[in-house]
């Protein structure tokens, strides 16, 4: 199924691509810092704690640190490995790999000894970019390491030399691997998603067509870089665009505080930091003209008290890593489900396919599956899990979906959460959102818990505001006013703890199967 956007978008996205095809080719992803200091020079590209650096000065640093990568035998499609929080240095490393034709793979920072010695012994990359106090944990990884050079590394001072400029930079095909994003998923180990420098480019495109980003925004990049939809948003898109990053290294009252001072114009989050801004009630958000969403469900309660809050609405937006990573954002200005992700993205085919792989009736829930320039190259080292989700050019995204009138989609759950309860399917998200009603909720998170004679029952770890007695009835009787029988919890497990968290923070399932 091929769903229509609207002419202006369809408009924009091919004048955008026309500017950065040649020969018949995309822009390569590794030339756009350069490009954007040619387009945009002394313009300021980071804001970072009190300084300010210019689209020049950053591609100088990363010539800079190019030179230094080339120095310690770094060649084209070597994986060169970044392990930095939210810093110039992030960017200087990325760059400056990117610029001499490497494989980019920027490692989740909370990652632990063993997911560390599985991704380096996957990845085999030829130099280690890490934070000079991260030295310890790589060697408690137990895997012999390569090169490693940290920020200490990077000349991040001023002034800047022209000197220090490349003569050339190295370009690959554009359909060659760009950047290895490992995912934390679900189960198992992280898995690497093989990104090419088409896909970057298209997501890049496809995203500014939608948002229709200007020359001048300011970004809020508080996200932690690493992850995918932080670095379309602040690290490729932005770059191309001419925005300027107001940088922040983490997600904090102070950090986000120091960063709206700079008065953004658009706002990247997650639902917790939007549930943070709701604890915070008065943060100064008056310069945001966009508040968009991803990465993880937004619940519908996180939404409505934003917007009774600060009397603003936030964008949903959905997509995965696979993707590049977004495939819609919901920018309709009308009251629906926070489940309601939006129309896909310029170029983004879509079809809702049952378990044998046929097409569904429009308005029936089945598997999602997307296709595009967006889609990923597949997964690295791992030919059987690529073939598995990738079939003449479609990609399985393992989502829950049906398509609304207006051929939105709406996502129901992932397939792997799915509750099956005597033949009955039942969604966890519904009810989350259900028991995220009562105010004493923060989080919610169901799972289910096999019983011989039903098959699965849904089983309720309620994260609570404060201890309430009696809370177990009372979200008994919510549920009861909202849902069929068989979609109630059997059980309620509340606690004022906080759930487990994975780096992204979302809340953990696969711990929390464990203990049903």
């Amino acid at each position: 199924m091929r769903i229509a956007n609207s002419v202006d978008e369809r408009t924009r996205f091919e004048q955008l691509r026309n500017a950065v095809t040649h020969d018949g080719k995309l822009m390569y992803a590794g030339t756009l810092l350069q490009y954007a200091a040619t387009q945009y020079k002394d313009e300021p590209v980071l804001i970072y704690e009190d300084r300010t650096i210019s689209f020049k000065d950053l591609y100088l640093y990363a010539c800079n640190f190019s030179k230094v990568l080339l120095q310690h035998g770094v060649k084209p499609k070597d994986r060169v490995l970044i392990f930095i929080e939210n810093s110039p240095a992030f960017y200087v490393a990325y760059y400056a790999a990117w610029q001499i034709g490497a494989v980019v793979v920027p490692l989740n920072i909370f990652l632990k000894e063993v997911e560390l010695a599985h991704i380096l012994t996957d990845a085999q990359p030829s130099v280690l970019v890490i934070a000079s106090d991260q030295k310890e944990l790589f060697e408690k990884t137990g895997v012999p390491l390569p090169q490693i050079l940290t920020e200490h590394d990077m000349v991040l001072g001023q002034p800047t030399q022209e000197s220090w400029a490349l003569e050339k930079l190295i370009t690959l095909d554009s359909q060659d691997m760009a950047a290895l994003l490992y995912t934390s998923g679900t189960t198992g180990l992280p898995k690497g998603v093989m990104l090419s420098s088409k896909n970057i480019m298209t997501s890049i495109l496809q995203t500014m067509a939608r948002l229709n980003i200007n020359h001048g925004e300011r970004v809020f990049g508080i996200l932690p870089l690493f992850h995918a939809f932080a670095q379309n948003a602040c690290v490729w898109s932005s770059i191309f665009a001419g925005v300027t990053i107001i940088l922040e290294p983490k997600i904090e009252r102070r950090y986000i505080l120091r960063g709206l001072a700079h008065k953004p114009t658009l706002f990247i989050g997650i639902p917790a930091l939007y549930g943070l801004l709701c604890l915070m009630k008065d943060a100064p958000l008056d310069s945001v003209k966009l508040f968009a969403s991803g990465a993880d469900a937004l619940p519908d309660k996180i939404r409505s008290f934003f917007a009774l809050l600060y009397h603003r609405k936030i964008c949903s937006g959905y997509g995965l890593t696979e993707t590049s990573p977004t495939i819609s954002v919901a920018l309709e200005d009308e009251a629906m489900p926070t489940s309601n992700v939006g129309r896909p993205l310029e170029g983004i085919a879509c079809s809702v396919r049952d378990e044998a792989g046929k097409e569904v009736p429009h308005g029936q829930i089945g598997q999602l599956w997307v296709k595009g320039d967006n889609v990923m190259l597949g997964y690295y080292n791992a030919p059987e899990m690529t073939q598995a989700v990738l079939q003449d050019g479609w990609f399985a995204t393992g989502d829950l979906v049906y398509l609304d009138a207006k051929d939105r989609i709406v996502i129901t759950g992932r397939i792997k959460d799915l509750i099956i309860n005597k033949g009955l399917n039942i969604y966890p998200q519904e009810i989350e959102n259900v028991i995220l009603l009562h105010p004493n909720v923060i989080r919610a998170a169901v799972v289910g818990k096999h019983e011989n004679t039903v098959g699965e029952v849904p089983i309720a770890f309620v994260q609570l505001r404060t201890a309430e007695e009696g809370i177990e009835k009372k979200l008994e009787r919510i549920c009861k006013e909202h849902l069929a029988p068989y979609k109630i919890p059997k059980k309620f497990m509340c606690d004022t703890k906080e759930l487990p968290l994975t780096a992204t923070s979302k809340v953990d399932k696969k711990v929390l199967r464990k203990l049903v």
